[in-house]
């Protein structure tokens, strides 16, 4: 779709990496004309392929400001919105749907957001190969795909080794937040998260957390709470 260099790359990480069993499936659906012509001007200025052969100097990148890894953005308008309510923090966003990352670049450059980088691939080889450790000052996970399944349930991302890796990753005191309206995952990761030694659960009372302010109501959520869900909000302390 892309020249190289010039947008993401169908497979950034190439054959360098073990294939494992990944949380996502890549999603390359109908991309726009406007998402395109963002993605061709302002890729190779505020993206990134995640393939795993260097390693980030988010200091350059995001000129010195803390920066917040969050995976998986969808479309990109929450992303677009915390990071104009909060431009003293850096948001390197992490999806592998080609749209919703013109969608975000397009959005950020008509806002004039500049503590916005969209990196295309797998979180996982970021977190691992690409990123040192105390590197970031905070992880958001939202609504990330339940795999309901539970042949499935080995493809959720919040599993102990994740945990394990995003833990090496992010600063002590950096908080891991998800939030999820599939009732069983979001059981599964608190009951994940409080088992984990390198996290401590903000709440009081050791369970779900309110939606903080910071965290937009998206259009998919708002859908979801129309058809009676409810969201829950985890915000774990690294230790």
């Amino acid at each position: 779709m892309f020249p190289d260099g010039t947008g993401p790359a169908p497979d950034p990480a190439g054959s360098h990496f073990e294939r494992r069993i990944r949380s996502f499936q890549p999603r390359r659906s109908r991309v726009t004309a406007g998402q395109a012509e963002a993605l061709r001007r302002l890729w190779p200025t505020w993206g990134l392929d995640i393939d795993g052969q260097r390693v980030l100097d988010l200091d350059a990148m995001f000129g010195g400001l803390p920066v917040v890894l969050e995976i998986g953005f969808g479309m990109g308008e929450a992303t677009a919105r915390m990071a104009a309510d909060d431009p003293s923090t850096g948001i390197l966003a992490v999806d592998v749907h080609t749209p919703g990352q013109g969608n975000l670049l397009a959005l950020a450059e008509r806002a004039g957001l500049g503590n916005v980088r969209v990196a295309n691939g797998d979180a996982i080889i970021l977190l691992r190969e690409m990123l040192t450790p105390d590197a970031l000052d905070g992880v958001r996970v939202y609504f990330p795909d339940p795999w309901p399944k539970k042949r499935h349930h080995k493809r959720r991302l919040i599993q102990p080794a994740f945990l394990d890796l995003a833990a090496t990753r992010m600063k002590p005191g950096a908080v891991l937040h998800c939030a999820t309206d599939w009732e069983p995952y979001a059981e599964q990761m608190l009951e994940v998260l409080t088992a984990h030694p390198a996290f401590e659960n903000t709440a009081p009372d050791g369970g779900y957390a309110p939606r903080p302010a910071f965290r937009p109501l998206t259009r998919f959520e708002g859908q979801g709470l129309d058809k009676g869900h409810v969201v829950h909000d985890l915000l774990f302390r690294r230790v």
